[in-house]
């Protein structure tokens, strides 16, 4: 599975990097997240970011 992130739906509120530092950071220029592993390990958290992201911009893909 890989996250999927719609930087145009994003309000930046950071819960996914709260969720997952490893995995989600901020942009520094708007705040929009940036996802640094496409393909997590720890499928849980990433599904729990997933979840709580306040605009729906964050989604996991099967492949």
């Amino acid at each position: 599975m890989r996250i999927v992130a719609d930087k145009d739906l994003c309000v930046g509120a950071g819960q996914c990097v709260l969720t997952d530092p490893q995995v989600f950071d901020q942009s520094d220029e708007d705040g929009t997240v940036v996802v640094l592993v496409e393909r997590p390990t720890d499928l849980e958290k990433a599904r729990e970011a997933v979840h709580i992201c306040p605009s729906g911009a964050l989604s996991l893909v099967e492949e």
